[in-house]
């Protein structure tokens, strides 16, 4: 049964699926960004794309165009971030607390570098050490969760480990 372009502008196509695919795509972002709130921007967003441009995309590849939307707005999200990071380290620090401004400056350098690490984790490593340890998932959930088995988990977050402590030196995780 193949619809028209057309037809995903019909709002109740369009709801159908917006409500097939809701849940699927929200999981991916989150998988993506690992922040709540951010993946819902991210889907609602990609959403918002898809509507907008309903008569130009087929209905059967809107599912990999929603995907492929949700994707490009994080890595849009990425780059802002870089700089924003690169911003932060060139201004000066306003030090509100009685913290020393070296520890708070170290501390903020680690944060980056925690995140530019996690980031450049395989999607695979990313997801499972997310779920791991942002989540406090068991690997037994988390291979049920992915559908994977439980050995599939523990690989990939030991890479996940070795590829943390190996960029972050003297870092116990």
């Amino acid at each position: 049964m193949s619809k028209p372009k057309s037809q995903l502008c019909e709002e109740k196509h369009f709801n159908s699926f917006y409500l097939d695919h809701i849940r699927a795509v929200t999981n991916f972002a989150y998988y993506k960004c690992g922040d709540q709130s951010q993946s819902l921007d991210l889907v609602q967003d990609a959403f918002a794309k898809i509507w907008e441009n309903c008569s130009q995309i087929d209905f059967n590849k809107a599912k990999s165009y929603l995907f492929t939307t949700v994707n490009n707005l994080f890595l849009n999200v990425v780059r802002h971030q870089k700089v924003v990071f690169t911003y932060a380290k060139e201004s000066p620090y306003l030090d509100q607390t009685n913290l020393s401004p070296e520890y708070l400056l170290e501390e903020e350098e680690f944060k980056i570098k925690l995140h530019t690490v996690i980031a450049a984790l395989s999607v695979e490593q990313r997801e499972v050490f997310l779920l791991n340890r942002m989540e406090d998932k068991k690997y037994r959930e988390i291979a049920d969760l992915l559908n994977i088995s439980q050995k599939t988990v523990e690989k990939r977050m030991s890479g996940a480990l070795k590829a943390i402590r190996e960029k972050i030196k003297g870092v116990n995780i």
